[in-house]
Order: structure tokens, then C-alpha cells, then sequence
């Protein structure tokens, strides 16, 4: 990588960094999603506190830059959709 400018150089560092920040706010919103679908197979009594959780976590991400806010919308859609479908699962 040839970055000759003193402008591009910090510019790659800042993205590299941001990078990072990013790949770890999407593996933690996917590590509370997991969690709260769990929660709810298995009739703990606190799914809701983790739903609540990994929905707060996905409104934080598209706050900033690092999810856009449809995806965000979808992401919390399926959530939603995947725990009502365990609980319904677990009262038949």
C-alpha cells in the first residue's frame, strides 16, 4: 500500500481502528441476539431483559455509522419474529 500523503496515512489508521470498533459492536449484537433466543427456548426469566438488551445494542449501532438503519430495523424484526416464534413453540 503506497500512501505517500501524511493524510492518507492517518486516514488508514483511523480506519483501521474504526474497523475493529465495528467488528466488535456486530459480534456483540449477534452474541445478545443468540442469547435472547436461548433465554426464551429455554423459559428463562430473563429473556425479556436480554431482548431488551440486544435491541438497545442494535439502536446504539445505528445511531453511529456502524449499522445503516434499515438493516438495524430488520435486524430487530427478525429478532422479535424469532422470539415470539420460540415462545409460541415452547406453550404448544
Amino acid at each position: 500500500m503506497a500512501l505517500r500523503h501524511k493524510s492518507a496515512q492517518k486516514r488508514h489508521r483511523q480506519s483501521l481502528k474504526r474497523r475493529l470498533i465495528n467488528r466488535s459492536r456486530k459480534s456483540t449484537i449477534k452474541t445478545f441476539t443468540k442469547k435472547a433466543v436461548a433465554a426464551v427456548q429455554e423459559g428463562a426469566e430473563n429473556a425479556t431483559e436480554l431482548h431488551r438488551k440486544a435491541e438497545s445494542l442494535i439502536d446504539k449501532a445505528a445511531k453511529g455509522s456502524t449499522l445503516h438503519k434499515n438493516t438495524a430495523a430488520r435486524k430487530k424484526s427478525r429478532l422479535a419474529k424469532a422470539l415470539n416464534k420460540a415462545a409460541a413453540a415452547k406453550q404448544a
